[in-house]
């Protein structure tokens, strides 16, 4: 089939790349959006997927959104067969989902209906998910709703964050687009409508969502941390100012500290949740780089009974 791939951040390089290695389709055009700006200097930057595209000498696409008329008379023109969809990040009109003859194909990590949304690997670590994975589903005009082609499932480790579940998943779930590409083109594949029960939302996670709540068990908080990592980072507020919470450990044996009550000896600091303690490992103050919790610690010469903020 003639694909025109649609995607834009890292995570949906994997696919891209394994639909170019395919000898059976061809990627004919590259789907993103607009250069944004990145860095320090905030200069404009071309997305990953942009990237990968040039690198491979395909036409690439920016619409500053789907429904321009430029863009639809260009895919109108390019006359694809599918559209494969990874993380693209604009919500695609009914004028554009009729253009390509087999539809636009989403790969999504989660398994609908389950985790419908902007965010559904980091909603499954923040539920404490045992199991989740990748489905390919054919885009109608709702969330996520439309019938499914195929799925895989992945472990949810318990030390795992969101950006190490996102990663298998992308490579696991590049597979398995490239696998559905093919059973669409030789009709060996039939989409199969969700089901009506088991449906969970996954919108995406603001910066307020990441704060830690220090009453909650200590189990919830390991999941807040997991669950933000890398974006948009769980944190805290310590004498004012905002310190970022990059990992914890649970430490089931100490419970004599009260929720937020931060203790420190000479190579480990902890701090009180709802349950038991949790000794934070790595942390990152403000405007500072990330550095080991009891380096913090002693930097800062935390005071007997000293709290995070609730």
């Amino acid at each position: 089939m003639r694909l025109v791939f649609a995607g834009t951040p890292e995570v949906a390089v994997p696919a891209l790349d394994a639909l170019l290695a395919s000898d059976r389709h061809e990627v004919v055009a590259v789907v993103t959006r607009p250069d944004a700006p990145a860095g320090r200097g905030r200069r404009l930057v071309a997305s990953p997927v942009a990237q990968r595209a040039e690198e491979a000498g395909i036409e690439v696409l920016k619409p500053v959104k789907p429904r321009d008329a430029d863009f639809l008379a260009r895919l109108r023109e390019i006359a694809p067969d599918c559209c494969p969809v990874v993380a693209y990040g604009a919500l695609l009109p009914k004028v554009a989902l009729d253009i390509p003859a087999r539809g636009w194909v989403n790969l999504h990590f989660s398994l609908l209906p389950a985790w419908r949304g902007a965010a559904p690997v980091q909603h499954a670590v923040l539920a404490g998910d045992e199991m989740t994975g990748a489905s390919t589903f054919l885009i109608e005009q709702g969330l996520d709703s439309g019938p499914v082609y195929g799925v895989l499932t992945e472990q949810v480790r318990p030390t795992d964050t969101s950006g190490d579940l996102l990663t298998r998943l992308a490579f696991a779930g590049a597979g398995l687009l490239a696998a559905t590409m093919d059973g669409i083109e030789d009709g060996t594949l039939r989409p199969v409508p969700q089901p009506a029960e088991g449906v969970s939302l996954a919108p995406k996670i603001e910066v307020e969502d990441a704060r830690i709540d220090w009453a909650t068990p200590a189990l919830r908080v390991d999941r807040v941390v997991r669950g933000c990592a890398p974006a948009p980072g769980a944190w805290t507020v310590f004498r004012g100012e905002r310190l970022k919470v990059k990992s914890v450990r649970l430490v089931t044996d100490r419970t004599d500290l009260a929720p937020g009550e931060i203790a420190a000896t000479k190579s480990a600091v902890f701090a009180g949740t709802g349950s038991h303690a949790v000794e934070l490992l790595w942390v990152q103050p403000q405007g500072k780089k990330p550095m080991a919790g009891a380096d913090w610690a002693r930097g800062v010469r935390i005071a007997a009974g000293e709290r995070f903020e609730a």
